[in-house]
């Protein structure tokens, strides 16, 4: 199971090994936390009054269409976006969204899926968000508060039965070493590298991610699967974007990986990993086990 905070970051954080696992036969859940309601209009050829208008049906559309290319389940927790605050000082969060809601509420929620789905993996934002969005935030918080909760049986009976997860794991795609990488492959190839002034203006203050990178999954045969589901969020995605600039065989030679951090286990396991499912018998308790 992956928890997200709106449609569109399943495909450009780890979807291709959710589509690794979906066709090794596992099964795969992700749960998306509002609707992307006030995400702005990013491709210049979807920035119409017919998109504006209708953008909740347009994202549902889109996800239904990204989760479909993936091959995995969805389920929308169904809280409002809180869109992303610009300015200086920032104004502040509407009233009613995700960042604003009642934990409680939005734990219960999640617990609610984790126990009918009954994920033995749970992958999910760190303690920054992946990058500081305020619902980016608040799904690393109900994530953690579910994972606690959800095989409690003394908490939300209503919620269903018990079930513990037995691995939780953040992803960590948007690393400093990474991005470093790409650019020097393409640097070495002759080009102009499009990670240049990424790379300069990356702020010395924040830590990189992908240090604390304990698993990473071998899944390059799976990045187009990954950014066809990106392009089916065409709101979101312009397909000109710096999500496509390095072509897919570079990428594939260069970091063949999607990366993530383990943060609690109740199986044995070493790290470092190649596998979420690492130190998770094939079979547990008589069921099959499910991807996260």
């Amino acid at each position: 199971m992956t928890v997200h905070a709106h449609p569109d970051d399943e495909s450009s954080k780890g979807a291709a090994t959710t589509a690794r696992y979906v066709d090794e036969g596992h099964e795969v859940m992700v749960v998306t936390c509002t609707g992307g309601e006030r995400g702005s209009i990013l491709n210049p050829a979807m920035d119409r009054p017919d998109v504006l208008e209708n953008m909740t049906a347009v994202r549902n559309a889109e996800m239904a269409r990204a989760a479909g290319i993936l091959g995995v389940q969805h389920v929308w927790l169904g809280f409002v976006d809180s869109g992303l605050p610009e300015g200086d000082p920032k104004p502040p969060l509407p009233e009613g969204c995700f960042a604003l809601g009642d934990v409680e509420e939005q734990t219960a929620a999640l617990v609610k899926v984790i126990r009918a789905f009954r994920p033995h993996v749970i992958v999910t934002y760190d303690e920054n968000g992946g990058y500081p969005h305020p619902d980016h935030i608040r799904t690393h918080v109900i994530s953690m508060a579910a994972w606690e909760a959800a095989g409690d049986p003394a908490r939300w009976v209503e919620a269903g039965a018990p079930w513990q997860p037995m691995k939780l794991y953040y992803g960590h795609g948007f690393s400093k070493a990474r991005l470093e990488a790409f650019h020097n492959a393409i640097v070495e190839s002759g080009q102009e590298s499009p990670y240049a002034e990424w790379l300069e203006n990356w702020k010395s203050d924040r830590p990189d991610p992908g240090t604390r990178v304990t698993t990473k999954v071998p899944c390059s045969d799976w990045f187009g699967r990954r950014d066809d589901a990106l392009r089916a969020h065409a709101t979101q995605i312009d397909p000109d974007s710096r999500f496509f600039f390095t072509p897919l065989e570079v990428q594939a030679r260069v970091w063949p990986t999607e990366d993530y951090e383990l943060v609690q286990s109740l199986v044995d396991t070493e790290v470092p990993e190649d596998d979420l499912f690492a130190g998770i018998p094939v079979e547990v308790g008589g069921e099959r086990r499910r991807a996260g």
